[in-house]
């Protein structure tokens, strides 16, 4: 337990005892027991259903979902939560590249081409027509980092300018198991594709590729192949994006073989190489060359918003938080081509919705305000709450915390909740004492080496300093256990996450979502009425900027 905690629970007991008893009051259990399985089911069918178009950001599917969203927010009697608007515009660029790129490599007396889709996916997030590359030198830079608190520079002692580089997926703490190696198995910020992009760019690379690999990426290739096909979007920076490098992606495994093969280096030789502090860049003695032609949208998507005032204090608010997007339609592909979404996310915005009838059915506001989210393009890069956190409605120093949820429980009731970044924030008691209230006990990410921290919108928020907590559904079923529950988890993602394949199933079974609503409930009731404010645990990189925010402390 954080000393914030302590210190808040020593000095304010009456608060923790209004908390429990008000936990057991009639009204409050009547609130909770408005969340329920079919009024669940039927939102999540609506939003998953084919009629609303796989829900992309800027399309007639995105009209159709936040007109839905603020038409149930306006019947459960929420205030519009930007000024008279249940909308907050969020700028967007589209880009989509052509899929006949072809990328080429020549040297050491031979050539290979690897096609777009099958052996590498490719785009630019720089705002032009056409983007290449030509013969750029590859240089392999291990797994792209320079993480001065590890003493591990990748880049060290070579230039990297105008040239292509390589790199691996994850970080040398997964690579290796070793504990004291980053954080052991658990994924950093340095393992994310986001943050070797953006190295790649600042070390003045031309192009920038990440060799796939089912495990360490945490998903398999068809994923890739899913998400990083059709419309991209973006924000646009003032520059239109061109300190970006100008060809970013991914290539399969079997490619990488290929092309270290060409240049005569064992591949895993190569992989042993880069997990040590040691490491240097390896030039290739290879050049690539590849194009791309894009077609460029402007476009502007929308979070929704809306908002219960509180009764005292309405100037605070807790925010419930969830994306509603998914990837829209792809007619390239046979047979099903609507990405539907419905584990991800229709029942994190369903639950939004669930849990705005709740507070509603309240006799009386909580004391703050109760903002609730739903954020667009989220499968692009987090970008509709990155845009929220660099353009807040509201003052992020009254902004207390905030709850994401992304994919609900489908599975039914389990012994615990899963916190994912257990550790970082006061936030991981408020979720322990109201598990507690469900006998349930949490417990630590079970994949922490899948990078989930970053990959979700309380990562935004996160950033500029707003606690933010992220659960999940837990890892324990109440009937079957762990093994059963791990074997689930792998069947979706192996064949459904990202897919078309994510449909609504009736075989769902949403008394864990109501389980975790209920919870969160109860947490976001809890802070809503007390007067403190979470704060980040010592040592995280958020907390110095949560402090300067907050006039030196919480």
């Amino acid at each position: 337990m954080s000393s914030l905690v302590r210190s808040v629970r020593g000095g304010l007991a009456a608060i923790s005892t209004f908390a429990v008893a008000a936990c057991g009051d009639a009204r409050l259990d009547a609130a909770l027991d408005t969340i329920t399985a079919d009024d669940l089911s039927a939102d999540i069918r609506t939003l998953s259903s084919d009629e609303f178009e796989g829900r992309a950001p800027a399309s007639s599917g995105e009209d159709k979902t936040v007109e839905y969203l603020k038409a149930e927010f306006e019947k459960l009697g929420l205030e519009p939560g930007n000024g008279d608007s249940y909308y907050q515009d969020v700028p967007l660029v589209s880009i989509t590249a052509e899929p006949g790129a072809t990328l080429l490599v020549r040297g050491n007396g031979s050539s290979h081409r690897f096609s777009y889709g099958d052996d590498v996916m490719v785009w630019t997030k720089r705002v032009v027509g056409s983007a290449a590359i030509s013969n750029s030198e590859m240089v392999f830079v291990g797994y792209g980092t320079v993480a001065p608190e590890y003493g591990w520079n990748d880049y060290e002692g070579i230039d990297v300018r105008g040239k292509t580089v390589i790199m691996l997926v994850n970080d040398p703490g997964y690579a290796t198991q070793d504990t004291a190696l980053f954080n052991g198995n658990a994924m950093t910020y340095y393992g994310r594709w986001t943050y070797k992009f953006e190295e790649a760019a600042r070390q003045g690379a031309a192009a920038a590729l990440i060799v796939h690999e089912t495990e360490p990426a945490s998903y398999p290739w068809g994923t890739v192949r899913g998400s990083w096909s059709g419309p991209q979007f973006g924000l646009v920076a003032e520059d239109n994006n061109m300190s970006r490098v100008a060809v970013e992606g991914w290539v399969t495994v079997e490619t990488a073989r290929t092309v270290f093969e060409q240049a005569g280096i064992s591949y895993d030789s190569a992989k042993v190489l880069a997990a040590r502090s040691d490491f240097e860049a390896i030039p290739l003695q290879l050049n690539a060359s590849l194009s791309l032609r894009n077609t460029i949208e402007q476009s502007t998507s929308r979070n929704v918003l809306a908002v219960i005032p509180g009764s005292v204090r309405p100037d605070e608010y807790f925010v419930y938080m969830a994306h509603w997007d998914h990837f829209g339609i792809d007619r390239s592909l046979d047979g099903d081509q609507i990405y539907n979404g419905a584990l991800d996310n229709a029942t994190g915005t369903a639950g939004l919705l669930e849990l705005a009838e709740a507070f509603m059915s309240l006799e009386m506001p909580p004391a703050r305000s109760i903002l609730f989210l739903a954020v667009t393009a989220e499968e692009q890069g987090l970008l509709g709450s990155a845009y929220y956190g660099e353009n807040p409605v509201y003052p992020l120093e009254k902004t207390v915390a905030a709850l994401n949820m992304d994919a609900l429980n489908i599975l039914g009731p389990m012994n615990d909740v899963t916190v994912i970044g257990l550790g970082y924030s006061d936030l991981d008691d408020y979720l322990a004492d109201a598990a507690a209230e469900q006998d349930r006990v949490v417990t630590p990410d079970a994949e922490p080496e899948a990078g989930y921290y970053y990959r979700s919108d309380h990562f935004s928020f996160a950033k500029v300093g707003v606690p933010a907590l992220y659960a999940g559904e837990g890892t324990d079923h109440i009937d079957y256990g762990t093994d059963w529950t791990q074997e689930k988890r792998d069947e979706y993602r192996a064949n459904n996450y990202h897919k078309p394949s994510d449909e609504y199933r009736p075989d769902w079974d949403l008394t864990g979502a109501v389980q975790d609503l209920r919870l969160y409930f109860r947490i976001g009731y809890r802070i809503a009425n007390e007067s403190s404010f979470p704060n980040w645990s010592e040592g995280t990189e958020f907390k110095a900027i949560r402090d300067r925010m907050m006039g030196g402390g919480s």
